[in-house]
């Protein structure tokens, strides 16, 4: 709403909302300093849960056909190093979706791309069963990757609602449940909708077939629909639209090539690509290799290999968020540096977890091992995105983008390994891979904040946030 400032008698900034339901911070463009998660009011708590529940579905879309490469394996006669093409395929697309979405949030918001990218990726996902080569089951996994994306939208939109002090919590909270929808897409499509499916269809010749030709087209129906309700139902910012906000001249158009440019120049940026490649990417890989690994190694089902699988993505859970929490926390103690040793702790134990469990020859040890490994994997994810939003604030949304990239990249390489060696020696290289990654947090070095060993943090530019000025271009500190 517009009206007269009360003390000044000039015309007041244009805001959608009069009043929150939530605590904000005026100093920092209204976003919240709380968070209820019982709580679903506009515009920050409806963004916050539509912000997890649409990248919930898009995880869910994108690792739908994981659980049922065994028997798609069996119906085409693919080899090892076919279904692991198309897994590379799969999460190697999302890499340029993830460093186009970024700078576009920056310029139009997380609401719109969303709804965009969910109603695109959901058409792949609805034809999952018209494949039927290894060609065509690569090319399929890419359009759907594509849902992937949704991460950038997903960090950028809470970092948009937040205030720094809870930022990292908020981001870890819906990071880490929208990745549980890679748990819950084992459970569900490999071990529910799948026997479901093959029930129904159990007059049938071939009813195993059938069913993994078919059971796709629940989640397509339901990522529609959800990208369909988030455009109407939902906020870009705490103030309102991108939109709104540029018509009523009180948010200035903002260069997507420019805050690409200041956010890929940044060294900090590439330090954390390498980093979350080693937590992300190590997720992303063990959503495509943790079935076939389990049905393999030790003779299961596949209902019953899906079931073991989707333990690793229940831990999404809670474990991101306790990364994001205990960032926070630390920051609260020592400032930046509290983070980067939050960040580099658990990328250590994350690494030496996953070389025990190259190493586990038991189904019972396995599980134990896996359980823990996963935990750390996404607590380190939590913490490396309680770091994003201090890089470089103007540039959030490149730089989550760039970051988030990271983690598809990791998956590419670490599945490269998989496609090529044996899941022992697979597993070797990526612990090394992820406790050389965890030592880089030495080099993080951001304005105003202290790092691992030396620096004092300054206060004040630490709590400020930057926002988009209708009188420029470019985005100047709301405290200067």
């Amino acid at each position: 709403m517009s009206g007269t400032d009360v003390d000044t008698g000039a015309p007041a900034e244009w805001k959608k909302y009069d009043s929150y339901t939530l605590e904000v911070d005026p100093e920092q463009d209204d976003r919240a300093t709380e968070i209820k998660l019982c709580n679903f009011s506009r515009p920050h708590m409806r963004a916050f849960h539509f912000s997890w529940l649409g990248f919930f579905i898009a995880f869910f879309i994108w690792f739908a056909i994981a659980p049922l490469l065994s028997e798609i394996r069996t119906t085409l006669g693919l080899s090892k190093k076919e279904i692991w093409t198309s897994s590379i395929v799969g999460v190697g697309g999302t890499i340029f979706m993830r460093f186009l979405l970024g700078p576009l949030c920056d310029k139009v918001g997380s609401r719109v791309l969303f709804t965009s990218v969910l109603c695109f990726a959901s058409i792949p996902t609805a034809c999952t069963g018209l494949v039927s080569s290894a060609t065509s089951l690569a090319i399929l996994r890419l359009f759907i990757g594509s849902a992937g994306g949704t991460f950038v939208m997903c960090q950028y939109w809470t970092s948009r609602m937040f205030t720094k002090n809870v930022v990292g919590t908020a981001n870890a909270l819906v990071g880490g449940w929208g990745n549980l929808g890679g748990g819950v897409t084992q459970l569900v499509m490999g071990s529910a909708l799948f026997p479901l499916f093959k029930e129904i269809f159990k007059n049938e010749a071939n009813p195993a077939e059938i069913a993994w030709r078919w059971v796709s087209i629940v989640p397509a129906v339901v990522a529609f629909g959800i990208g369909v309700a988030m455009f109407f139902f939902s906020d870009d910012s705490p103030k309102g639209n991108y939109n709104e906000l540029k018509k009523h001249g009180a948010m200035a158009d903002v260069s997507a090539a420019a805050s690409f440019r200041s956010g890929a120049l940044n060294f900090n940026t590439w330090v954390l690509f390498i980093q979350y490649a080693c937590c992300f990417g190590v997720e992303l890989t063990m959503n495509n290799a943790a079935a076939l690994y389990f049905k393999d190694k030790f003779s299961l089902t596949t209902e019953e290999a899906a079931a073991i699988a989707s333990i690793f993505g229940w831990m999404n859970l809670f474990a991101r968020g306790l990364g994001g929490f205990f960032s926070d926390k630390a920051n609260a103690k020592a400032g930046m540096r509290g983070r980067l040793w939050t960040q580099t702790i658990l990328l250590l134990v994350e690494g030496c977890l996953v070389l025990v469990f190259a190493n586990t020859a038991s189904l019972e040890g396995a599980i134990v091992v896996m359980v823990f490994f996963s935990l750390f994997v996404q607590a380190a994810e939590g913490s490396s995105y309680g770091i994003v939003p201090y890089v470089d604030p103007p540039s959030t949304g490149s730089i989550s983008g760039i970051i988030g990239a990271g983690g598809n990249t990791g998956a590419v390489a670490f599945g490269m390994g998989f496609r090529e060696l044996e899941y022992k020696d697979a597993f070797i290289i990526m612990g090394s891979t992820i406790i050389a990654s965890s030592v880089l947090s030495f080099f993080i070095c951001i304005p105003g904040c202290s790092r691992m060993l030396g620096g004092e943090d300054d206060v004040p530019a630490k709590d400020t946030l930057a926002v988009p000025t209708p009188e420029t271009d470019k985005v100047e500190d709301v405290n200067a």
